[in-house]
């Protein structure tokens, strides 16, 4: 059933794309916000955690089309920027803005497991594909992400000629992926040319999927925090928060959950069991109830040193006694990648080798598992930290090559 929830996003749509090409400017564009948070990230110029940003998509009803499109940061005092007419709310969307860096592969992956459909971000001014460009468009394959939208940015950088040519250097790229046939929608984000077009294409790309209000609550965990001031009294200090996407059911103020695999302790790791306090959507908005689409912040009564700076990140939510198994050793039978991803050079994927580690992004978890047997076209990994899965799931695998990690396969669980 599908429906529109008051006072949050109904759908998250990635961000993803090579360094530089421009994906926080976009979003920044259309949302209002810099997604750049942290102060390394401000510093450096890169995106090093995953970011968020919600906007409402609205449409004028005078204007022609795709004029007509806009979003509320862009309208002028709730109405059309371009002829003062009414506007229309059509949905709220939530932005998840991934990195670009290539060492920052598991922050993409983990953020590719949130989203409902991807715009990928591609400079007009730079060749197609670049590393990481070719890296992104791969794990949104893994991840099993449909729903794509290809943004030619930087198109004032360059002259028609060559926004031609770069086209199709585009289209001979993704000829053959998921990507095969998604528009392309030449943009410059830095002057909001042709976003109009941009949210057109968005409510007619990437739907609002159907929920299952009644399926039991599963939420991933991109974020945790403690939202305290230094300073604050001990009888005026709040719970910590865990943030991510509700992937499957609903959460409710009151619901007992269950945080897995959880925190580490002198035992290994230990479930968390808390009661949601306050839930808050992406845009800032108090909620009684909370469901699938964008981010959403979960307010508890834990000690909040316990979810301070990202402690919790890779966690799964959901309803005590009723959560999916926790993993410390997974076998999985991998499908493999022709070439190593993410490297300029075209280096093929050699074989797997026993006690070689690897890269594992489940869910919005990383962790390194060590080839313990090699069984046929399977293989056993003892994991350094155990992750919360489900039969069927799909994972990312990464391998070190030139000291960083590199995309070079997936499986299922």
């Amino acid at each position: 059933m599908t429906r529109k929830y008051e006072g949050q996003s109904e759908i998250s749509i990635g961000t993803l794309g090579h360094v530089d090409h421009g994906k926080t400017t976009l979003v920044s564009y259309l949302t209002g916000e810099w997604t750049d948070r942290h102060s390394d990230e401000i510093k450096r110029g890169i995106s090093i955690r995953l970011g968020y940003a919600a906007t409402i998509l609205m449409k004028c009803g005078s204007c022609p089309e795709p004029e007509a499109f806009t979003t509320s940061h862009l309208a002028k005092e709730g109405k059309c920027s371009k002829c003062g007419g009414e506007l229309e709310v059509l949905r709220e969307i939530s932005f998840v803005d991934s990195p670009g860096h290539e060492s920052l592969m598991a922050t993409c992956l983990s953020g590719a497991s949130l989203m409902d459909g991807a715009i990928l971000v591609i400079a007009a001014d730079e060749p197609c594909p670049m590393p990481q460009t070719s890296e992104h468009l791969h794990a949104l394959e893994i991840v099993g992400v449909k729903n794509i939208i290809i943004v030619q940015n930087k198109i004032e950088l360059v002259s028609k000629e060559q926004a031609t040519d770069h086209y199709q250097q585009i289209k001979d790229f993704v000829k053959g992926t998921v990507a095969e046939n998604a528009p392309i929608v030449p943009v410059s984000a830095i002057f909001g040319a042709n976003t109009d077009l941009l949210i057109q294409t968005i409510q007619e790309i990437i739907p609002t999927p159907d929920r299952n209000d009644d399926a039991l609550p599963k939420m991933f965990v991109a974020r945790s925090f403690d939202i305290n001031r230094p300073g604050t009294m001990p009888m005026e200090m709040q719970g910590g928060v865990v943030g991510g996407s509700i992937v499957q059911g609903k959460l409710s103020i009151g619901d007992e959950i269950e945080i897995a695999p959880g925190a580490k302790g002198e035992k290994g790791f230990k479930p968390i069991k808390a009661k949601v306090v306050s839930l808050l959507s992406g845009s800032g908005n108090s909620l009684q109830e909370a469901y699938p689409g964008g981010l959403i912040g979960v307010g508890t009564a834990l000690d909040p040193a316990s979810t301070r700076a990202d402690r919790l990140v890779g966690n799964v939510v959901g309803k005590v006694g009723k959560m999916p198994k926790i993993f410390d050793k997974l076998m999985v039978k991998p499908i493999l990648m022709q070439r190593v991803v993410g490297i300029e050079s075209k280096k093929e994927v050699e074989n797997l080798r026993l006690n070689e580690p690897m890269m594992l992004v489940v869910g919005t978890a990383p962790t390194v598992g060590v080839i313990t047997r090699l069984h046929g076209d399977e293989i056993e990994l003892a994991l350094k930290r155990p992750v919360v899965a489900e039969k069927g799931q799909r994972i990312a695998i990464g391998r070190r090559v030139e000291n960083k990690w590199r995309l070079i396969g997936h499986a299922e669980i």
